[in-house]
């Protein structure tokens, strides 16, 4: 099985979700087969990154997955070399020269926020299958998912406070945190190392790794059995686990990240 053809759950021709839920660039790729939505990053085989039509293109097809309840699992992958490189800085760069102010670019990085908080809610299962290199804002949007698995040759870093930002990308330190606990994304945050499949799982980024060739197979034994669960079972459980993660984030401040991320930009530039 290849590492770009997730293995079908009962249907052979899986068919493409509604095109209306997808906007032009078509950034991603969305499959439907049966209960469960396969979602690909970088279709076109361009840059493993997050820009705002990537950003755009998520937020739109979590926002129509409201009225779709048949879609009960999602799994989120990429088509690139890699899962995710992080954020477009470019995008950020050119919505500086655009407006200064900042306004613009906090406006651009809004948009992080909701679309991690929007698959955070989801009432779908969501799983994400990693490889390659997963970098700052890809680690923090497979943060969100509920199901992580990953190659066991993936590579793992927060380079943030390397390039002089503050890790505020869709207000992903509390998940983070909640996840993986205070004192280990302490240390990844500060020294931005690179770090391994095995010690992601270790520490709870990771619920399984697997060689590569074998990934397909941990993501469908999550897939199988997720589709014979009763749906307002796994609603109401997934709800519940989140509610209660949240509950760890009671002063959560991931709504001002992207002030933080923008003036910091903005100052950047001024100095």
């Amino acid at each position: 099985m290849t590492d770009s053809t997730p293995a079908p759950l009962s249907s052979p021709s899986p068919v493409p979700f509604p095109a209306h839920v997808r906007t032009a660039p078509k950034a991603i790729h969305a499959e439907q087969d049966g209960p469960v939505l396969h979602v690909r990053l970088n279709p076109w085989g361009q840059d493993d990154t997050l820009d705002t039509a990537v950003v755009d293109d998520l937020i739109t097809l979590l926002d129509e997955l409201h009225e779709r309840p048949d879609v009960r699992i999602l799994t989120l992958s990429s088509l690139g070399a890699d899962f995710c490189l992080g954020a477009d800085r470019t995008e950020y760069q050119e919505a500086l020269a655009a407006d200064p102010s900042g306004v613009g670019l906090r406006r651009v990085v809004d948009k992080a926020h909701r679309l991690c908080q929007a698959l955070e809610n989801t009432h779908a299962v969501t799983i994400a299958r990693l490889h390659g290199r997963v970098m700052g804002a890809g680690l923090a949007l497979a943060a969100f998912c509920d199901l992580r698995a990953a190659a066991d040759t993936s590579r793992f870093r927060m380079p943030e406070v390397g390039i002089g930002l503050p890790p505020a990308w869709g207000g992903a330190m509390g998940r983070l945190v909640s996840e993986a606990g205070t004192s280990r994304i302490r240390e990844l945050m500060l020294t931005c190392d690179v770090f391994d499949a095995d010690t992601a799982h270790r520490i709870g980024l990771l619920h399984r790794s697997a060689p590569l060739d074998r990934l397909d197979k941990v993501i469908d034994s999550w897939i199988r059995p997720l589709a014979r669960r009763s749906p307002e079972a796994l609603v109401l459980t997934k709800r519940m686990l989140a509610g209660y993660a949240r509950a760890d984030r009671t002063a959560d401040v991931s709504l001002l990240d992207s002030h933080l991320l923008a003036a910091t930009l903005t100052q950047h530039t001024r100095g």
